[in-house]
């Protein structure tokens, strides 16, 4: 049986040689898109480098962006009192980065309560001359008294566990660029009116510290910062804890792709799917986090005692809860091409304000104390160093965070849907529309209308 060939168009022939590209000319357009593509991707991540990466910068630039606020009070009455509070008032040093505000002590009832308001963070530090410092000074000068010890005149009273940055580069340079050569010089001038006392060679022999240093201070540290491994939770390990959410949120997206639930589930389930693993696998992970830092012996019992490991492990729960919600929800507004893009804003915009006290920051950084690391590290300081206890209140800002992003994820989830089956309607409309505008050539309709049947 002979089968009749239909004959070819020779211009439709030719069409299809020319308009089918060379291997030459596939590779150029290829290396044009690739380098098109790597261009714009590197001039995005520039503008970002400026936009973003300048926000942390900034929170650094200018520290303190105002002085810091500090009490003086005056218990003594006396000379060492009055030469203290003048000089700490009238003429202070340029190089301190404190402002010294007079407290009358009828406010206080003791030096206990001084160290309680410090404590409470009423104050970041607060200098007291203490009580009969300027008699037993004369005392010392008219009776030589080999246990005077001139250290005891004036208590300063300051908590590094709030924070250690401020502590060790503000607060206690200040203190020592303001009071040493203050009493240096005060100790100097007392030694000269004392070269006329006729117990000169007793007090030489008996103390010669009453001359020596008659006036010096105690830098009292009311929450020592004594566990270096705290940096790793309290500053670093935050974000690595973004890092994890980010591992979580991928690993899920994948596991909801390969599985086909994404696409089989309807929408309330998927929502529900979505926040249930997020919340099982926050826990285990923040589980494992903690156990990481008992292993490395953290202490985590001197404020809440035994129960001072499950407080920590409800924190990392809560806190890596909250900074991977919102990944979650992020991820399905700017899918997994662009997440990446937010999570550097989310670490950038979190990190700038744990560095240093939002206090001593510019005003634009008060939007820190909302975000979640400013609260977990807060409270982590409470955990650890035993600082104010306002554990309940940063849990709550931190479960604000997590109901934000259980509400926002099916929103975006539904708007996402709504996007992706306009797209998929209007690339089926094209579909159609070029099919409509490219028909069959009509010698192809006639030819196969003339084909005879096989026999």
């Amino acid at each position: 049986m002979a089968e009749r060939r239909l004959p070819e168009d020779p211009s439709s022939s030719r069409t299809t040689l020319e308009s089918k590209p060379s291997y030459d000319t596939q590779l150029k357009q290829a290396y044009q898109t690739y380098a098109k593509v790597l261009g714009l991707g590197c001039l995005a991540v520039i503008i970002m480098i400026f936009a973003i990466f300048s926000i942390y910068w900034g929170s650094l630039e200018v520290i303190p962006a105002r002085n810091i606020q500090g009490w003086l009070i005056d218990f003594d009455g006396g000379s060492i009192g009055q030469i203290v509070t003048q000089g700490l008032t009238s003429s202070p040093n340029p190089a301190s980065k404190i402002t010294w505000n007079i407290l009358p002590p009828s406010q206080f009832s003791s030096l206990d309560a001084v160290r309680h308001e410090v404590y409470d963070e009423k104050t970041f530090v607060a200098l007291t001359i203490n009580p009969g410092a300027s008699s037993r000074l004369q005392a010392s000068l008219s009776s030589p008294n080999a246990t005077y010890n001139g250290s005891e005149a004036i208590s300063i009273f300051a908590s590094e566990a709030r924070s250690e940055n401020a502590f060790r580069s503000l607060i206690r340079p200040s203190i020592q660029a303001s009071l040493d050569p203050l009493l240096t010089m005060a100790a100097a001038r007392m030694a000269k009116e004392a070269a006329s006392n006729p117990n000169l060679m007793n007090l030489l022999t008996t103390s010669p510290q009453t001359l020596t240093l008659p006036v010096w201070y105690q830098l009292i540290n009311i929450n020592p910062f004594d566990q270096t491994l705290a940096t790793a939770v309290t500053f670093v390990g935050l974000i690595y804890q973004v890092i994890l959410a980010f591992f979580v949120v991928n690993m899920a997206l994948g596991a909801r792709q390969a599985s086909g639930l994404e696409r089989l589930l309807p929408m309330r389930k998927l929502v529900m799917l979505r926040l249930g693993s997020s919340f099982l696998a926050y826990l285990i992970i923040s589980l494992f986090y903690c156990l990481l830092s008992l292993a490395f012996q953290l202490k985590l019992h001197k404020t809440f005692g035994s129960a001072g490991f499950l407080v920590f492990w409800m924190l990392n729960f809560v806190g890596i809860l909250a900074l991977g919600l919102a990944l979650e929800s992020m991820m399905t507004l700017l899918t997994i091409k662009f997440v990446a893009f937010f999570m550097l804003i989310w670490i950038i915009g979190n990190v700038s304000v744990v560095a240093f006290p939002l206090e001593l920051m510019p005003v634009v950084y008060r939007y820190g104390y909302a975000a979640p690391f400013y609260n977990l590290t807060k409270a982590m300081r409470t955990i650890l160093f035993d600082t104010k206890n306002e554990v309940g209140y940063h849990f709550g800002i931190l479960f604000v965070w997590v109901a934000i992003s259980c509400i926002t994820l099916p929103i975006f989830m539904i708007l996402t849907r709504k996007r992706d089956g306009s797209q998929a309607k209007t690339q089926e409309q094209n579909q159609v529309r070029n099919q409509d505008s490219n028909p069959e050539p009509q010698w192809l309709e006639n030819e196969k209308l003339k084909e005879p049947q096989s026999v």
